[in-house]
C-alpha cells in the first residue's frame, strides 16, 4: 500500500544558536524527543514554514532532517520539508531526504515565482519521479500561489503523490480534493484553527506549528473524531482556540516564545523574524496566559512579602524569569499594552501598602485632581469595588462627554475585571487586598468609538502591567534578550 499520511504531526522548529550563526542540533534533538516521549505525536516534520526553512542553508536543510531521522529512530515517520521556489533545489532536496532515509517528503507550491498551473503541475511531476512518497503543501498566504483542486486532482493520478496538507484555513478546497480524490491520497489539514471541522470531513489528520505545544490534545481529538464523539472534539477545539490563533498568526516566532515557555528552550528566530515584530510583545503574554490555562506551563507557589513579617502566598506560571520570592511590596510598577489603532490601551501602574507611596500618590490623586483628568475608582457594579482598591486616571484629558464615557465605561470595566480576575487567578493574595492600593493611568484615544474593543484592549493591559509590576519585570535578563528588537511600540504607526 506504500505510505500514507495521517495522524497528528507537529510542524517542527528549527532551534539556533544564541547568535543564530549555526542549527542547535542537542536542543533540536531534545525537541523531538519531547515531541515523541510527552506528547504522543505520531509523525514529525522537520525543515517546514514553521522551521524557517527559507532561512536555512542547503546544508543546513539538509542537516536538520537527517537528525529528525536519526533522532525519530523509527519511533514514528519523518515527513521531511523540501520546499524551494525552483524545481533543482526542490529535487536536490527530496533525493537528500531519500538518502537520508525519510518516510515522505512535504513539498510546497514554488514561491516567489508564481508560476502559471502548467508550470506548477510539471513541478510536481518532475518531484514524483524521485521514486520518495510526496505530500503536496498549499499555503498560499507565504506562498502567493494558490493550489486549485483541479490540479491536485491531476497529480493524484502520479504513483507518488500521497497526499495534500492544506494550510490555507479554506475548508472548501479540502472538501474539493477529498470529494474527487479521497480515495487515492489522503488529506491532512495545516491551519491550527480548523482542525476539528477538517477531521471532521474527513482528514486523515494534521500538521501543526501547536502540535509541539498541544499535540497531545489534538491526538486526544483525533481520537474523538475517530470515535465520532464530535460534540467532546469541538470542546478541545474551542478551549485551544485562543492558542491557535495567536500561533497561526506569528508562526514559528509564536511557536518557539511557547516552547521556551514551558521548558523546551529552542532560542529565537533567524532575521527577518523577530521577537517584538510578528509577534508582539502582548501577544507573547497571551501566548504565556493560554499555556498556564491549559496546563502546559505549571502554576507554582510564589512568596509574596507584602508585610515582611508575614510571607503570603501567590501562583504563577513559573517561567524562566519568575522570581521564587517578591519582596518588598512598598511599590512596584508595570506597564502593559494592548490592541491598535484607535481603540489601542496603555497603561501604566503602581501597586504597593497603603502605608507606602503608592498609599500617598493614592490619595494625592483623589484630592488635588487635574481638570478633565479626574480619576474614578475601579468598579463593576456601582455597588461592587474592586479590591485592591484601583484609582484609574486618564492619560488624555476627557475633552469630549464621548471621550469621557469611554474612560468611565468600557475602560473602567476591563481595567476593573482584570484586577478582580488577578486575585481570583491568585496573581495578587486574597489575604493581602486590604492592604494594598493600585494608581494606574489609563490611555483612550480621543477618536475611539468601538466600546466592547476597548473593554477587551483595557483588560489585557491591566492584566499584563499587574503580572509585569508583582513579578518586578522586565528583568535585566529580559532587556538584554530583547534589546536588539526594542522599538516604540508606535515607532513605524501612523
Amino acid at each position: 500500500m506504500g505510505f500514507k499520511p495521517g495522524g497528528i504531526n507537529p510542524a517542527l522548529v528549527t532551534p539556533f544558536t544564541k547568535d543564530g550563526v549555526k542549527v542547535d542540533d542537542a536542543a533540536f534533538r531534545r525537541l523531538i524527543r519531547h515531541c515523541i516521549d510527552n506528547l504522543g505525536i505520531t509523525g514529525l516534520v522537520p525543515a517546514g514554514t514553521t522551521g524557517e526553512f527559507t532561512s536555512l542553508t542547503i546544508e543546513e536543510h539538509k542537516r536538520v532532517v537527517k537528525l529528525a531521522i536519526e533522532e525519530a529512530a523509527g519511533k514514528v515517520p519523518v515527513i521531511a520539508g523540501a520546499g524551494a521556489s525552483n524545481t533543482k533545489t526542490t529535487i536536490e532536496l527530496v533525493e537528500s531526504a531519500q538518502k537520508s532515509g525519510a518516510d515522505a517528503c512535504l513539498v510546497v507550491t514554488p514561491y516567489y515565482m508564481r508560476p502559471t498551473l502548467r508550470g506548477l503541475y510539471e513541478h510536481y511531476r518532475l518531484v514524483n519521479e524521485v521514486g520518495l512518497p510526496i505530500i503536496l503543501y498549499n499555503i498560499p498566504q507565504c506562498t502567493g500561489l494558490d493550489m486549485p483542486w483541479q490540479i491536485v486532482e491531476d497529480l493524484a493520478d502520479l504513483d507518488n503523490i500521497v497526499g495534500l496538507k492544506d494550510s490555507s484555513g479554506q475548508l472548501k478546497l479540502i472538501l474539493a480534493v477529498l470529494e474527487k480524490v479521497g480515495s487515492k491520497i489522503n488529506v491532512l489539514v495545516g491551519h491550527d484553527e480548523v482542525v476539528f471541522p477538517a477531521l471532521a470531513s474527513g482528514c486523515s489528520g494534521a500538521i501543526l506549528a501547536s502540535a509541539q505545544l498541544i499535540g497531545d490534545i489534538w491526538v486526544e481529538m483525533l481520537q474523538k473524531v475517530q470515535a465520532k464523539k464530535y460534540a467532546e472534539a469541538i470542546a478541545l477545539q474551542l478551549k485551544v482556540q485562543k492558542l491557535t490563533r495567536l500561533i497561526v498568526g506569528s508562526g514559528a516566532v509564536g511557536t518557539k516564545a511557547g516552547l521556551n515557555m514551558i521548558g523546551v528552550p529552542v532560542g529565537k528566530p533567524r532575521l527577518p523574524l523577530t521577537f517584538g515584530g510578528v509577534l508582539t510583545y502582548e501577544n507573547r503574554e497571551e501566548i504565556r496566559i493560554e499555556l498556564e490555562k491549559l496546563g502546559k506551563i505549571e502554576r507554582k507557589p510564589v512568596k509574596i512579602e507584602v508585610e515582611p513579617k508575614e510571607p503570603l502566598e501567590a501562583r504563577f506560571g513559573v517561567i524562566g524569569f519568575t522570581p521564587e520570592h517578591i519582596k518588598d511590596f512598598s511599590i512596584k510598577v508595570g506597564e502593559g499594552l494592548a490592541g491598535t489603532g484607535a481603540e489601542v490601551a496603555h497603561i501604566d501602574l503602581m501597586i504597593g501598602r497603603k502605608d507606602g507611596p503608592v498609599g500617598y500618590a493614592f490619595a494625592q490623586a483623589k484630592t488635588a485632581p487635574k481638570e478633565r483628568m479626574e480619576p474614578l475608582l475601579a468598579i463593576l457594579e456601582p455597588n461592587l469595588m474592586v479590591k485592591p482598591e484601583t484609582l484609574l486616571v486618564p492619560t488624555v484629558a476627557n475633552r469630549s462627554m464621548h471621550q469621557a464615557s469611554l474612560f468611565g465605561g468600557p475602560a473602567q470595566t476591563g481595567c476593573a475585571k482584570a484586577v478582580m480576575d488577578s486575585v481570583e487567578e491568585g496573581l495578587i493574595p486574597k489575604s493581602a487586598v486590604d492592604q494594598l492600593l493600585i494608581v494606574a493611568t489609563v490611555f483612550v484615544h480621543p477618536t475611539a468609538v468601538d466600546r466592547k474593543r476597548i473593554l477587551i484592549n483595557n483588560y489585557k493591559a491591566m492584566r499584563h502591567a499587574l503580572r509585569r509590576a508583582i513579578e518586578g519585570r522586565p528583568s535585566i535578563n529580559e532587556l538584554l534578550s530583547d534589546k536588539e528588537y526594542a522599538k516604540h511600540p508606535f515607532k513605524w504607526e501612523p
